[in-house]
């Protein structure tokens, strides 16, 4: 959903089935933990996260076809399904409670590992929401009515020697149901297809980007029951000297969703970093996200 400069943030939803392959390659890179969730093999996006501030008046599923009953899921090595059940009983019924439920799912200091500090300002704006224009230019507006709350918080890796600042987003969003949070990763797909190029700022666009989604059971996807990802080029034309910016650098949005929650990782690159360097931290941060969200919402074995 890109962005990761002022309208840095964008959230997403479920159905639009393209690109299956390159989001694969994205999955080779999560191994199992003890607990069945992806942990990071040694190896991106705000994402951030941005959907549209409307959403169908009867969004039965993405498209108006048949969503998809849930795959049965895959266990775990400890015999635990990897994607539990929504306890309906624990979805937030406003926005109270859904703000509440936010400071249950975040990233706590040193989540990302000891090279990650917190940016400043740290959390965005709760009551405005990323949107992509028909220009493709990012802008933002108020929630929309189907997103009870949402959130995005900044890190980065900071400068040292000869590397780059690397820019982290992640972003939680809680919605009234598991409809409107696959809407939202639907908005982002179509989002990707519409816009390839997508303008952050004034000097600031994300460039050749393309997407992907797999459905619980699709692929290597046992771990959300929606996997969406977006990866492309960041690229700033307001550096100084010649052709004025710097080279283009790695770009990558993951996102997940569990029931009524969507939760992503946005990563823009830096001089001195590879993509599978940074491809770690996305993979970290998207699997302890979606880890909370399920201990939260999910039904206990038994």
């Amino acid at each position: 959903m890109g962005g990761l400069g002022t309208y840095g943030s964008r959230t997403r939803g479920a159905a639009l089935r393209g690109c299956g392959a390159a989001l694969a390659a994205l999955l080779l890179l999560t191994a199992c933990s003890d607990g069945g969730e992806p942990t990071a093999s040694g190896t991106s996006g705000s994402p951030p996260g941005t959907g549209s501030p409307s959403s169908p008046s009867s969004p039965s599923s993405p498209g108006g076809a048949a969503q998809p009953s849930p795959a049965q899921p895959s266990a775990g090595p400890s015999g635990f399904p990897l994607v539990p059940a929504v306890d309906e009983a624990k979805q937030p019924k406003n926005a109270a409670e859904a703000r509440a439920l936010l400071g249950r799912i975040a990233l706590g200091q040193g989540a990302l590992g000891p090279d990650v500090v917190r940016s400043t300002p740290f959390e965005s704006d709760p009551d405005r929401w990323p949107v992509l224009d028909r220009d493709c230019v990012w802008q933002t507006a108020g929630l929309p009515a189907d997103v009870l709350a949402t959130r995005t918080q900044y890190f980065h890796i900071p400068a040292k020697g000869n590397r780059g600042r690397v820019r982290i987003n992640t972003t939680v969003t809680i919605h009234h149901n598991r409809e409107e949070s696959g809407w939202e990763t639907a908005r982002a797909m179509e989002e990707v297809l519409r816009c390839p190029t997508q303008r952050l700022r004034e000097g600031e666009e994300l460039r050749k980007l393309w997407g992907g989604v797999l459905y619980l059971g699709e692929q290597m996807n046992s771990w959300t029951e929606d996997a969406f990802s977006e990866s492309g080029e960041y690229v700033s034309t307001t550096g100084a000297g010649p052709g004025k910016g710097e080279a283009p650098q790695h770009y990558t949005w993951s996102q997940g969703q569990f029931g009524p929650v969507t939760i992503a990782v946005a990563i823009k690159g830096a001089p001195g970093y590879t993509p599978q360097e940074l491809q770690q931290y996305v993979v970290q941060g998207t699997s302890a996200l979606m880890v909370q969200a399920k201990q939260q919402l999910g039904k206990a074995a038994g």
